[in-house]
Order: structure tokens, then sequence, then C-alpha cells
């Protein structure tokens, strides 16, 4: 994201995101605390990762021996794509059986293609929340434990404090500085937490801002103009014209379209414009 600023308010969009789409996040306890019982008796995240995965694979592995039963039919039949499916799948049933996540193979934009139409849910990026106890985000080794597991699929480690955050949910923005402060923290947790899933699942966002109410809309990087238009309506890709685009620093720093307007910063933008992460747009649109 363009910055923690804009993070905030996008919590709620942003779990529905993960939930509804792309990722997977496993929220594991890193800390000690003989007043907080853990369902397994004991504190191991990385037990409790792998009792997750473990889960995950089996429901995976359902999923696919019903594939390669399809696929073994087509291919018997002369099907090229289908044995090509089923040489795949044998990979794929092999690595779910030593229980580890299909996001870990190394497969090509071809074998990713083939596996899409079965929705795994061990192909799905995934990231670590470490709940933490307050102070615990230093010299933890069950955080470092989860770090270096982590590490080995390439996945991001988000430390969080769960009760810090429960007691900073209601107050004012300026008591929540102060209270982060006295924590040695710059921003909450849910900050970074969302700026983590977005970069994981290649996400940003762009906002519309009208006299009423600001909108931030979800979309991939690399999106043009019209595809982003497509996410508030399918009308506004449809009949496309153009763009009215004010780059998010401009906005606030002119107080606004009229400002921004008149300070030169909005510019005319057509179909092949890339929308840039915090772009404010008014789209025109004919249908």
């Amino acid at each position: 994201m363009a910055g923690a600023s804009k993070g905030e308010g996008l919590g709620n969009q942003f779990l529905a995101n993960i939930r509804e789409t792309d990722g997977i996040v496993n929220v594991v306890r890193c800390f000690e605390d003989d007043n907080v019982i853990h369902v397994a008796g004991k504190v191991d995240p990385i037990s409790d990762i792998e009792t997750i995965n473990t889960e995950l694979a089996l429901a995976d592995l359902t999923t696919v021996e019903k594939a390669q039963q399809r696929s073994g039919k087509l291919s018997r039949s002369g099907d090229k794509e289908a044995a090509k499916l089923g040489v795949l799948l044998e990979q794929v049933s092999a690595h779910l059986n030593e229980g580890k996540p299909v996001r870990m193979l190394k497969l090509d934009a071809e074998q990713r293609a083939l596996l899409q139409p079965l929705c795994l849910l061990t192909i799905k990026p995934a990231m670590y929340v470490g709940n933490v106890a307050e102070g615990g985000f230093s010299n933890n080794p069950l955080l470092a434990r989860l770090e270096e597991y982590a590490a080995k699929e390439g996945a991001p480690v988000v430390p969080i404090c769960a009760a810090l955050e429960a007691e900073i949910a209601d107050l004012s923005d300026a008591d929540k500085q102060e209270f982060l402060a006295d924590a040695g923290l710059a921003e909450p947790g849910l900050n970074r937490l969302i700026r983590t899933g977005y970069q994981l699942l290649d996400l940003q966002t762009y906002f519309t801002a009208g006299v009423k109410e600001v909108r931030a809309w979800t979309i991939h990087k690399g999106d043009t103009a019209p595809k982003a238009a497509a996410v508030i309506h399918n009308d506004f890709e449809r009949g496309f014209i153009r763009a009215e685009v004010i780059a998010f620093d401009d906005f606030v720093k002119y107080k606004g379209e009229q400002g921004a307007k008149d300070a030169g910063k909005m510019r005319v933008e057509g179909k092949e414009y890339v929308v840039q992460d915090g772009d404010v747009m008014h789209f025109r649109f004919n249908v």
C-alpha cells in the first residue's frame, strides 16, 4: 500500500479478499501464559501450523484423487490435456502425501493453469500471524521459530499483540498514537497485516471521492483504468471513455479534488493507463 494512513480503514475489505479469493492466514500463539490455556496443553506454533496443514492437505488429496479418476478416463480416450493433468496430479499427490502444501512445488504457468479448476487450498499463498504478548516482538524464541518455519516456504510473518490491539480499538487517534508510542510501536498491527496481505495477493487500492463519501476499491497491480472501473460496475468498463486521476499525495496536499485541479495535478488518462496505488479517480463512461 502507498502508506499506513490509508491502511486502517481497509481492514474489512482486505480480510474479505483473503477469505474469498486467494490467500490463507494462519494465526498462531507465540507467548507463554499460565492463565491462558492452550487446547493442546502446550504452546508450539509449528505444531499448530502442521495440524492445520495436514487438514488442508487431506482435503486437497480428496480433490486430487477425484480429479485423477476423471483425467484417467479422458486420457485413455486420447485427451492430451487430460494426460498432462494426470502426470501433474501424480506429482501433486506425492507432495501432499508428505504433508507439504502445493504452493511449495515449483509450478510453471501452464501447470498452475491446469490445476486452477481444482481450487486446491494448499496452492494458495499463505501468511503467518504470530500472536505475541506485550513486549514479545523481540527476543521471542517462539516467534523466531515461526519466522524460521515460514522462511522455508517464502511466507511472510506478521507479529501482532492481540491484547494490545483490543485495548486500542476504541481509542481516539491521538490516544491510540500515544498508547502505541509508550509500547514502542509506530502503528497498529492491523496496518502491518493489511500491507503484508496486499503484497502477498499482489493487490492495491484506488479511491473515488465524492461530496458525501470516499470509497476505496481493491484491484490487482497492473490493472488498467477500464479494468479498475469494472470493480465499481461492469458498465463503467464497457462504456469507458476516460479517467480523471489525482495522485493520493496530491489529493491530500491540495485539500481535495478542486484544489488539486487548480494546481494542475488532475490529469486525464485513457484505456491503456495502468492504475497506481492510491490514485483518486473519476470515470467518464457512456453506455
